[in-house]
């Protein structure tokens, strides 16, 4: 089992450095650059925090229950397992701090509990429509979403930036020396579940207008995003007859999987022909072949987020309803290689 010591070791600060970013002080000065690293590297070793408690208060202390509604169905956590891993690292960090978990249930198209008690508030993982959240809101007043920020005048939220994830993974790219670029994709649905359009194509077509480097013909977006729709993207690219880019950046890590079986099953080498970036960082990122590069998301971090902005809320520290942007960092490892 990891402890602080590991992490500061691996980070290059010192053990109370760490002790004091994971446990949130405020007080201390140090750079956003340095946190996300701490955090990073202590959710690589998977590092569990032992929380002592006041053996004397435990029994007067109230043992909260959390319920967690995700919105997407097991096929779809299965081509995507994004929401999986945040579902998971959230009822991990529940269980450190003593709070019990259970889940809403999507049944004949409504949520209904899983559990016959009153609930202390909802962890909403995903996109809900209007009528979802009305639904979420009749079982348990304090809902905190996470990936989406429906309401914001009524509700707190947490979601990544994933501008910023596309521009780092961007600019990475051109600093390899790469001009062509390719973005994969698919459809999306906003925070009310309504018909969007993805913010990973935003930032890359905005990116690639500014450097005069934008072609419309290097872009794909699939039904959904997927693995499937990975191989589909090449074969989309190569149907067109095109000079094939010098990178392609998926919007998420599966994709990126399917994109570089694509590319192997017509000839091309990745990364010595075609470098591909992934976004998410799943642990499977790393065990792809090769080593995918991919935008990191910090899931338990985000995770940390939800259930402090939770507890929060159950205990009324504050008034309005938060809403925290989660920024993202760029992992290297061997899917790219400079031109």
């Amino acid at each position: 089992m990891a402890t602080i010591r590991d992490i500061a070791n691996a980070a290059g600060v010192s053990a109370a450095t760490v002790s004091r970013v994971l446990n949130h002080d405020t007080t201390m000065s140090v750079s956003l650059e340095t946190k996300m690293r701490i955090f990073t590297i202590a959710e690589e070793l998977e590092y569990i925090p032992m929380r002592s408690k006041n053996k004397e208060n435990t029994a007067e202390e109230k043992r909260y229950t959390l319920a967690i509604a995700d919105w997407y169905s097991s096929e779809n956590l299965i081509e995507d397992p994004y929401y999986l891993a945040l579902c998971s690292a959230i009822e991990k960090h529940c269980a450190t701090l003593g709070i019990n978990t259970c889940k809403i249930l999507l049944v004949d198209g409504r949520y209904i509990s899983s559990v016959d008690m009153e609930l202390d508030g909802i962890l909403a993982i995903g996109r809900f429509s209007f009528e979802e959240v009305d639904e979420l809101a009749a079982i348990s007043k304090d809902i905190v979403f996470i990936d989406s920020s429906p309401r914001e005048s009524e509700y707190d939220s947490v979601s990544v930036n994933a501008r910023l994830g596309i521009t780092q993974a961007l600019e990475y790219l051109v600093s390899m020396n790469h001009k062509d670029i390719a973005f994969l994709g698919g459809m999306v649905v906003g925070d009310n579940k309504e018909q969007a359009k993805d913010i990973r194509l935003d930032a890359y077509i905005a990116f690639m207008n500014k450097s005069g480097n934008y072609k419309y013909e290097y872009v794909y977006i699939g039904k959904r995003i997927s693995y499937e729709e990975g191989l589909n993207g090449v074969r989309a690219l190569l149907a067109k007859k095109i000079k094939m880019p010098d990178a392609i950046l998926a919007a998420n890590d599966m994709m990126a999987m399917g994109i570089i079986a694509g590319l192997k099953e017509n000839g091309y080498s990745v990364p010595d022909d075609i470098s591909v970036v992934g976004f998410n960082d799943l642990k499977n990122a790393k065990f792809a072949e090769p080593p995918l590069t991919t935008v990191h998301i910090p899931i338990n971090f985000i995770a940390e987020c939800a259930v402090e902005m939770m507890m929060s809320r159950i205990k009324k520290e504050y008034a309005y309803p938060r809403k925290i942007i989660v920024p993202t960092n760029l992992i290297e490892r061997n899917s790219c290689r400079k031109k």
